[in-house]
């Protein structure tokens, strides 16, 4: 299947390591040309940083066809911890508030950006990374499980938006997959996530990083607005 990727203009956001880095060498070996942005260079949550950013791109290659929006971090906390009949901690506003800026913001801010230079070269497209949580919520991730599923509502919102300047948008949510930071947990966590999957099994960076490129590509030319499991099946909770 020719998936029409060679030469295309591709910036991956949070593309240092991980999903990331899996997503960025992925869309290398199909050709296309690969723009990074990752910390320190890049914050995605700065409207101005992004904006230079767009423009060095622009400036280098003279178009931007695909955009992956996948930088994203993880602090985990219960709203509230109840123990022997008081609060024994709780999510603060800190906790809370770097997660949104980071995971909902950046998303917002990235495409700003480079939407507007997509509608004069005629089309490309936008893909948002969420998670299973968004769907299903999640243990101990008010933060990140709310950025997820907003996510989802950018996707759809989105796609009704930019349709009629040939510009698609989706988001993929994974489940379990093994970064470097899961790697680090114990064996007895991984293995846990391993049961919960009906496959029985965790996934990979490429799992994602493939799933990006499928929907980047011709061959997803009709899908949009949607919103693309990669989990092996898995239902939080079950």
């Amino acid at each position: 299947m020719d998936l029409n990727l060679k030469d295309k203009v591709v910036i991956v956001t949070g593309g240092a390591a991980g999903i990331g880095r899996a997503t960025a060498e992925r869309f290398r070996n199909e050709g296309a040309k690969v723009v990074v942005w990752d910390l320190p260079d890049v914050d995605v949550t700065t409207a101005e940083v992004v904006e230079g950013a767009t423009a060095d791109a622009l400036k280098k290659h003279g178009h931007i066809d695909v955009l992956v929006n996948n930088a994203g971090i993880v602090r985990d906390s219960q709203l509230v911890k109840w123990k022997d009949g008081a609060v024994a901690s709780s999510m603060d506003d800190a906790t809370f508030d770097s997660v949104i800026n980071v995971n909902l913001k950046g998303v917002f801010v990235c495409p700003r950006a480079v939407t507007p230079h997509m509608i004069r070269n005629g089309g490309g497209v936008i893909l948002n990374a969420s998670s299973i949580v968004g769907l299903y919520g999640n243990f101990g991730q008010t933060n990140y499980a709310a950025t997820k599923a907003g996510v989802i509502s950018f996707t759809k919102t989105w796609s009704r938006e930019l349709g009629k300047y040939n510009i698609r948008v989706n988001a993929v949510a994974p489940g379990f997959i093994v970064t470097e930071m899961v790697k680090a947990m114990s064996a007895k966590v991984l293995e846990s996530m391993a049961t919960r999957t009906p496959l029985g099994k965790t996934g990979q960076p490429a799992d994602i990083a493939n799933a990006y490129v499928f929907l980047a590509s011709d061959a997803a030319s009709f899908i949009s607005g949607a919103v693309l499991s990669v989990d092996g099946g898995l239902v939080l909770g079950t």
